[in-house]
């Protein structure tokens, strides 16, 4: 049988406490009596256990006060300012008690909501690396918050990079240096450019882009409540690629790299804009 030593804890501090005040009091030297302490150990069982531990450690504490008054003061009976000390321990110990314990319950409550939430998060992230279709999140200053394993496949992202949580101009711009559209080296500042001011604008007006390596993508983008973006980068070369010339591949591979894969320097120009 497992015992809950959090449950035990505050009950056994109090009592311990209390009947050591007691001894203390009666063979030892006078002391104070042990009321505040009482009330802390009161406090700490029920941030352990609950309010059910608290107000057992309530109730031996005003119980063990009574004792210790008893002891404490001379022999006549309890007298008006007992009771009144007592009386004022008890509301005291209960109202912490209880206090503490919904302060306990509504912490666990939302850590409890946190962990659902993040394994949530993880069952998603990891389901959406299991599709075929580029997903990207960005937060509301546009950075990168999340890039599946299908984006970072069609675009040649390594996984340092895409984990650093990258700006999109910059996921844009490695897209450009990799080699990856199928466009003139003239038209690409213009569509890097083109493409961030949508993105920023919220159009989610889709788009076709074609990949150097004979894919395309169709591309959309979907503003989210909280500000950011949710980018979805959509194979359809099956669709789109049936009505190409298939001679036209290697003219668009030699407009963008025309120098075998190498880009030329006056690319690095537009560096300038990261």
């Amino acid at each position: 049988m497992r015992i809950d030593w959090r449950a035990l804890f505050g009950p056994v501090l109090t009592a311990a406490t209390s009947l050591a005040a007691i001894v203390a009091d009666q063979y030892l030297a006078s002391v104070p009596p042990p009321g505040p302490l009482q009330v802390c150990i009161v406090a700490i069982a029920a941030a352990l256990s609950g309010i059910g531990s608290s107000l057992v450690s309530a109730v031996i504490a005003v119980a063990t006060m009574a004792l210790f008054l008893q002891h404490h003061h001379a022999p006549g009976g309890t007298d008006a300012a007992v009771l009144i000390r007592l009386g004022l321990l008890a509301a005291t110990a209960t109202m912490t008690a209880v206090v503490t314990g919904l302060l306990r319950n509504k912490m666990v409550d939302a850590i409890e909501r946190q962990r659902q939430r993040h394994a949530t998060a993880t069952r998603l992230a990891a389901a959406l690396d299991e599709i075929d279709i580029g997903v990207v999140l960005l937060d509301r200053d546009t950075r990168a918050e999340f890039i599946n394993r299908a984006f970072r496949k069609y675009f040649e992202l390594p996984d340092d990079k895409a984990d650093s949580k990258p700006p999109f101009i910059a996921l844009m711009y490695h897209g450009r240096d990799a080699g990856c559209y199928e466009l003139p080296e003239d038209e690409l500042g213009h569509f890097i450019a083109e493409r961030t001011e949508r993105m920023r604008a919220g159009d989610s007006t889709p788009i076709n882009i074609k990949l150097s390596n004979g894919e395309v993508m169709r591309f959309s983008c979907k503003t989210l409540p909280d500000g950011g973006r949710m980018l979805a980068y959509i194979p359809v070369t099956d669709l789109i690629r049936s009505d190409d010339d298939p001679s036209k591949a290697g003219h668009y591979r030699s407009l963008r790299r025309p120098n075998g894969g190498l880009l030329p320097p006056a690319t690095t120009t537009l560096h300038a804009a990261e």
